[in-house]
């Protein structure tokens, strides 16, 4: 076996084999739409003590709260419809407020939950705790405990005095006939960095939908496999969330399995279609049915497009020097192959084609990138304000503004509307900005801190804007240490099968 395939299996190994990937279920997708008596869904989300700390650990919402009940108590039973009309609003896929509170219900009745109530000092049924989810995991309440994270919801009989009550902690104003897309409470405050924090679980949705995307419409061809393999080898080596690191690897190394380059037929690809789909490329809970940062004030602006570009920034400020030419080519490329909005295909690849010259530096990249994107929303801000078709909340802007970075700006000419650039702001304000905030939500819900070894494998969610391609040698000493095992099995599998890219996945650099 060649050190070059050593290589390739090691560092493949310390992306994906090493990777635990939590088992749990879609904390917002495993809703059903009709249980088996044909009853209306439930959308309040169901927790035990194995599923507890995951879910909570897990969830994109800001706050949660946790129901607990028994099953046999009538007075539970009359609650859960009350309870059902406000989870409607923000659980599940169809929300109407997504993203914000998340609402489950633990069933003290059950004895694998005994000890979780404990815990919580479950003195009557129901009983609900108002928190942010992190402050639940591994946590506990007191009757007598003072400056508790956790709250009793007292006075919630109703699903009125239980909205009106979660109106008063997030100044709001629910309503239980808010119908979807109802986005009065959407933030546009451009002027505040930490509003890209919450893009990372966009970044998720926008991968995860893009592949789907390709399947659905048939994309993959003899002459598009190319474009797909290399924007994978990005996505694993680069992608911000590890679990689409994982999920890029793990496809990357069943491709040919799955599409062999001998058969190309239409019913291959059809029949193929659920097993590429079983790779989930980012994770059983992705895609979750909504958008959060990326989310309009309409249902059809914002988005998909929104949560590719945040995508595309992220990719270029993780990139090193010698990565440049080949993520410019790559991202041109499945643009230009797997980007269904003709129009907006053929601006971008117009783009690319008027580059000249290589980029010999990520830099130069990150800013070419950041340039094409201001203006296309300069092409796109004109066309929206002439057939009226833009969002009202989010119009299309130069970014960033001087709000988010006014030492970004040498001179601003108000008549003209031009602008010249300090170039080398600019690109701090997109390492920072796409790089560090975009993952620090995970690191604000307490993940990347955790102690031992889940701790480090969740650490690994959030990837640096310098070094972020683990050095060959420190690739090599890390998997000799942790995945021997993973490394003997890529052995075996590359004696077994021949794959003839599989040796430019030990790093880009080397391609």
């Amino acid at each position: 076996m060649s050190v070059m395939k050593l290589i390739s299996c090691l560092f493949l190994c310390t992306l994906s084999v090493c990777c635990n990937a939590s088992s749990h279920r879609s904390i917002l997708r495993e809703v059903s739409d009709i249980d088996r008596s044909g009853t209306d869904r439930d959308y309040a989300v169901e927790l035990n003590a194995t599923s507890f700390d995951a879910v909570l650990k897990d969830t994109p919402a800001t706050f949660a709260i946790v129901e607990f009940f028994a099953h046999w108590c009538p007075a539970c039973r009359n609650y859960k419809p009350q309870y059902e009309k406000v989870a409607r609003l923000f659980n599940g896929p169809d929300a109407v407020h997504p993203g914000i509170i998340l609402l489950t219900r633990v069933d003290c009745a059950e004895k694998i939950n005994t000890k979780l109530c404990d815990k919580f000092s479950v003195g009557h049924y129901p009983m609900l705790f108002w928190g942010a989810p992190p402050k639940f995991v591994g946590g506990s309440w007191e009757p007598k405990q003072k400056n508790s994270d956790i709250q009793v919801i007292d006075n919630a009989r109703t699903a009125d005095q239980l909205l009106t009550w979660i109106n008063k902690q997030t100044s709001s104003s629910f309503g239980l006939d808010d119908q979807k897309f109802q986005n009065e409470h959407l933030s546009s405050n451009v002027s505040d960095p930490q509003q890209i924090a919450r893009g990372i679980y966009d970044v998720e949705e926008a991968t995860s939908l893009a592949f789907d995307i390709i399947l659905e419409n048939k994309m993959i061809k003899p002459e598009t496999r190319g474009s797909l393999l290399k924007f994978l080898q990005l996505l694993t080596a680069h992608h911000p969330s590890r679990r689409c690191r994982k999920g890029a690897g793990d496809l990357l190394v069943s491709f040919d399995d799955l599409y062999p380059t001998e058969s190309w037929s239409s019913h291959k690809q059809e029949d193929d279609k659920s097993l590429v789909k079983n790779f989930q490329i980012c994770g059983k809970e992705v895609p979750r049915g909504y958008w959060m940062f990326c989310r309009g004030s309409k249902n059809e602006t914002r988005g998909f497009s929104c949560g590719l570009w945040v995508l595309l920034h992220s990719l270029s400020v993780r990139i090193e020097d010698g990565e440049s030419q080949f993520t410019f080519t790559t991202i041109c490329d499945f643009v230009h192959n797997f980007f269904v909005c003709e129009e907006c295909r053929q601006h971008f690849y117009k783009m690319c084609s008027s580059v000249s010259s290589p980029f010999n530096k990520a830099r130069d990249f990150a800013l070419w990138l950041w340039s094409s994107h201001n203006k296309v929303n300069e092409r796109l801000r004109k066309e929206e304000a002439s057939l009226g078709t833009g969002d009202p909340k989010f119009p299309k802007t130069v970014w960033p503004p001087k709000q988010l970075c006014s030492s970004c700006y040498l001179d601003h000419d108000q008549t003209s509307n031009k602008i010249e650039w300090n170039q080398d702001e600019v690109y701090n304000a997109l390492r920072n900005y796409y790089g560090k905030t975009l993952v620090s939500l995970y690191k604000e819900k307490g993940i990347a801190g955790t102690e031992g070894a889940e701790g480090a494998a969740l650490e690994d969610l959030t990837v640096g804007t310098n070094a972020v391609v683990v050095p060959v040698g420190a690739a090599l000493a890390i998997a000799v240490a942790s995945c021997a095992f993973g490394a003997l099995a890529c052995y075996w599998r590359s004696q077994q099968k021949s794959r003839k890219y599989f040796h430019h996945l030990h790093s880009l650099k080397n391609i």
